[in-house]
């Protein structure tokens, strides 16, 4: 029933062999767990609930039902391995201890799922008959609105964000350049260095701040986040508008710090929270209603136009509207339709569209639509390629996936450390700064130490005060290649690599350079602060993508289509590919960066290849980091080979289940002693026997939800309750004006009349959800719940009465393991909580 009752219900039979044990420990974990009641008589209905439940729970199931273990005495902790999962007894099954935290084959209780299904009952079909074809045409045009909107003031940040990092950057290198020159001439170079540290420092300081004590589901990327969520996963905080504000702040402040980060993977994390936020009409966080798009206030309706944020954001990003709408369908929604992709492209296009036209006239150039995106290649003039030079590709496409897995792999180890022994705010503050100053130390060590001098030549596309050239130990009118990279933002060094003429760094150059970033680039991603990672692996890629290009042009000298920044803008694919295993959407972001679609199939080539050489070794780094967390995320199919598992097998039970009309004691009774989310309605409650021998819980009648309990609690829609009735406040917007944060037990203020009222649960259950017989094999349950975006779905026997519960992570807990040509089924352990 609920999403974790798999736990509960695992927890519920470990200890069959005494009753006694097993009631005091359960009523030792409710009083741990659950809030003191504001009513002594609310407490006593909830200990005799959970006792007449500790009553079923302690006899023993059938087969096909979850093995029970039993205690050893004597023992602190008590382990059963069952197949190969291994579950840990009693208080180690809460959370797992700190050498097991960040491993790959843990599922996080903790995390809910979204309620995608719609719950027609009757209070939403009145609305529907009321309406009609008007109401229709109404929400459709809104939808329209909402997605312009979002796009519209997605481009209005990425312009703010943008514009702020080129102010204050000009005003940094400005003075680092001012200082270098000083100490070069009074040979006091420890001024400079110091500065440079300070300058780094200090901005990161707030975006570790932001990250770690604001609002700590703003660090990253955010990519991951909202994945978790389009997929289903109820993340917390991930689409709030403090969020938003920590987000946009943190990674102009990690761009300003000189770390090896991007902002363009925030920009989607901001896109989908711009879309929740003006698709509800309301904020929950400033705790205001502008009282407009009421009816969008459901997950289904929510997780579309998080969909259409997510895409604006990619198009603001890189200028890539198809790019957005592909990304949104390749890496982030799990459900999809026509008319949603229609919706996702216009506001992708409308985000590109309002980005351009804001950053042309903050340049002086109103009208004249030049300025694409955040990240903009440049137009190469000669991008051709020919037929035999595939062979090199393929191999850059072997290398991008080899360092793609080497990136994944150190990440994974560095995450993995912060997860056991950096978990407190001002540890990850002072590993941000950390990080900052090895930047910097790097970067003047690079400048200092290695004499790589080259002319100073004006670039046609910048200004005069867009460089800031240093001559550290060169001649008059030489600058130092070396600080040329390191005196400017990432995107801008990622251009310079690309279309700087030949000969412009020397192999030492590029080879420390990419060494060096390449470390500092995995050390960076995951930390406490808002960041990216795709302008730094790109910069990682352009950097031995040239020296390739080095290597051809030395191979094969005087040929006219030898180009370095080719060969640099096909090893940025390829590392970027390795790393985060995009091959469709990557592949049209880059064309439509470049401008060129005439390179799309090298391109293309490239990110399959450097896909199947990273997924021989390991996931991708979104992949692998959700799994780190934990989070209960449903994969595109089911498990192969797993048609010989029936929902008996993957079931829980006992059932808590509700009767069309139930008395108000028992309901607060049972939300009190469980965590469930939803509860079968049925016709009776089953006999003793009956659920001692988990024989059935009654004729399914529907289901209904623990959000919608509460809300008739709160607002006392009782059948002795006439007031309520006669006023026709009853109806579908007493919900809506609840959500997302439904009430909560401790906000319903009941008296002991109350609790002896009844409620009929009738007008409000959803009287057809989803049911499966208890041999449907998990393929077909799995593609119910993928298809529809199920949280539940009642197992029922053949005279459709209630044997069991499926929940979503009841299927996730299922996974298949690849790797190095190999494949297998696991079984992942399931945990109260994963940090």
């Amino acid at each position: 029933m609920a999403d974790d009752r798999e736990l509960l219900c695992l927890s519920d039979s470990m200890e069959e062999e005494d009753d006694t044990d097993t009631d005091q420990w359960k009523n030792e974990g409710m009083k741990k767990n659950d809030p003191p009641s504001h009513d002594d008589s609310i407490t006593k209905v909830a200990a005799s609930v959970q006792s007449g439940v500790s009553e079923v729970q302690a006899e023993d199931g059938p087969d096909g039902c979850i093995p029970s273990f039993s205690r050893d005495s004597g023992d602190e902790e008590s382990i059963e391995k069952v197949g190969n999962s291994i579950f840990y007894v009693d208080n180690q099954q809460e959370s797992p201890s700190d050498e097991n935290r960040g491993q790959l084959n843990m599922l996080s209780a903790a995390y809910e799922s979204l309620d995608y299904d719609t719950c027609v009952n009757a209070a939403w079909l009145d609305e529907e008959r009321t309406k009609g074809y008007t109401f229709v045409v109404k929400k459709d045009v809104a939808r329209w609105l909402v997605v312009l909107m979002t796009a519209v003031l997605t481009a209005l940040v990425a312009c703010a964000i943008d514009i702020t990092i080129e102010v204050l950057s000009k005003f940094k290198y400005t003075w680092l350049k001012t200082y270098t020159d000083y100490g070069v001439e009074q040979e006091a170079l420890i001024i400079p260095y110091l500065l440079w540290v300070a300058l780094n420092i200090g901005p990161t300081l707030v975006a570790a701040f932001l990250g770690s004590y604001i609002e700590p589901e703003a660090a990253g990327s955010g990519i991951p986040q909202v994945k978790c969520y389009l997929n289903g996963v109820k993340v917390p905080r991930v689409v709030r508008i403090k969020t938003l504000v920590a987000k946009a702040a943190g990674v102009t402040m990690s761009v300003l710090g000189g770390l090896a980060v991007g902002k363009e993977g925030p920009m989607i994390h901001s896109g989908a929270v711009i879309a929740a936020g003006v698709s509800q009409g309301k904020t929950t966080s400033l705790n205001h209603d502008f009282g407009f798009f009421e009816y969008f206030r459901e997950d289904h309706e929510k997780r579309d136009f998080v969909s259409a944020g997510a895409a604006a954001g990619v198009a603001a990003a890189f200028g890539a509207p198809v790019g957005g709408v592909l990304f949104s369908l390749e890496e982030g929604a799990s459900f999809w339709n026509q008319a949603l992709t229609w919706r996702v492209f216009f506001g992708a296009m409308m985000s590109a569209f309002t980005l351009n036209l804001v950053l042309s006239a903050y340049n002086g150039v109103p009208g004249k639509l030049t300025y694409n995106g955040l990240l903009n290649f440049g137009k190469f003039e000669d991008l051709t390629y020919e037929i035999w030079e595939f062979i090199p590709f393929l191999l850059m496409g072997v290398m991008g996936g080899l360092l793609g897995a080497l990136y994944n792999f150190i990440n994974f180890k560095l995450t993995a450390l912060r997860m056991r022994y950096i978990t407190k705010p001002w540890q990850k503050i002072a590993e941000a700064v950390l990080v900052a100053t090895t930047t910097a130390s790097v970067a003047f060590l690079m400048i200092y130490g290695l004499e790589d001098c080259r002319k100073i030549e004006p670039k046609p596309e910048e200004g005069p005060n867009d460089r800031f050239p240093i001559q550290m130990f060169c001649n008059d009118g030489e600058e130092s290649a070396v600080a040329a990279i390191w005196f400017q933002t990432p995107e801008k060094s990622v251009r310079s690599l690309l279309h700087d003429p030949s000969k412009s760094f020397e192999w030492v150059t590029l080879s420390v350079f990419f060494v060096c970033y390449f470390f500092l680039a995995c050390w960076t991603y995951g930390l406490g602060i808002p960041s990216g990672l795709f302008i730094p692996t790109l910069l990682c890629g352009a950097a031995w993508g040239r020296l390739t290009g080095k290597l051809m042009t030395l191979l094969f000298p005087g040929h006219s289509w030898l180009n370095e920044g080719k060969y640099a803008l096909v090893g940025a694919g390829a590392m970027l590919g390795g790393v985060v295993r995009m091959t469709i959407s990557l592949t049209v972001i880059l064309m439509e960066c470049v401008g060129n679609i005439t390179f799309g199939l090298p391109l293309m080539i490239v990110l399959m290849v450097a896909k199947w050489v990273g997924d021989f070794f390991n996931e991708g780094i979104y992949d692998m980091h959700i799994q780190m967390q934990g989070v209960p995320i449903m994969g595109w199919d089911a498990p192969p080979l797993s048609n010989n598992i029936y929902a008996s097998e993957v079931l829980n039970r006992p059932v808590v289940t509700l009767r069309t009309v139930e008395k108000v004691g028992r309901i607060v009774g049972i939300l009190k002693s469980c965590t469930y989310n939803g509860f079968p309605v049925v016709d009776s409650i089953p006999t003793a026997e009956e659920a001692r021998n988990f024989k059935s819980y009654g004729t399914l009648r529907g289901t209904i939800l623990r959000s919608q309990l509460t809300v008739l609690l709160k607002h006392k829609v009782f059948n002795e309750n006439a007031q309520v009735w006669e006023n026709s406040k009853v109806d579908i917007h007493l919900f809506r004006q609840s959500y997302p944060r439904f009430y909560t037990l401790r906000e319903v203020d009941l008296t002991d009349d109350d609790l002896e009222c009844t409620i009929d649960l009738r007008p409000f259950h959803n009287p057809s959800p989803y049911s499966v017989v208890s041999c449907t094999s998990l393929p077909r349950i799995f593609n119910l719940f993928r298809a529809l975006g199920l949280r539940h779905l009642v197992v029922v026997n053949d005279s459709n009465e209630v044997v069991g519960m499926v929940t979503r992570k009841d299927l996730v807990k299922y996974r298949i393991w690849k790797h190095r040509g190999q494949m297998g089924l696991e079984e992942l352990v399931i945990y109260g909580s994963v940090r």
